[in-house]
């Protein structure tokens, strides 16, 4: 075989190291995703559990009363909450001014106006 066709399966075949060096940030943002959601539902389950006793009721886990409700609804609570910030950032930056803020509209408005000039001074001198 030639050494293109070699270079080629090499490429194409799978390997590990090369899924986390083009994907490390998705890999990590993913795990501690999972690790957190873990946690939350862990600890949720002491907290629910803990509850249920004071009740002098047994914690169930799945069922019409059972933690997997509980433990859904404060998930969607979460997100839902996290995702109303995350869209009233992105769709206020994109009309109001923040002097100076990086996520603000003014800095490229006057990045775009410095390289306009930039460009005619350039044009001039030619």
């Amino acid at each position: 075989m030639t050494s293109v066709a070699t270079d080629k399966r090499r490429r194409s075949s799978f390997s590990l190291t090369r899924l986390f060096e083009n994907y490390s940030l998705s890999l990590v943002l993913g795990a501690l995703f999972l690790l957190t959601w873990l946690f939350h539902g862990i600890t949720g389950w002491k907290a629910f559990a803990a509850e249920q006793k004071e009740h002098g009721a047994a914690p169930v886990f799945w069922g019409d009363d059972g933690f997997i409700w509980e433990f859904l609804k404060q998930t969607m609570e979460n997100w839902q909450s996290e995702f109303l910030q995350l869209l009233a950032m992105v769709v206020l930056t994109a009309f109001l001014i923040h002097k100076g803020s990086a996520e603000s509209r003014d800095s490229a408005d006057r990045m775009e106006r410095k390289i306009d000039e930039i460009k005619r001074t350039v044009e001039k001198a030619k």
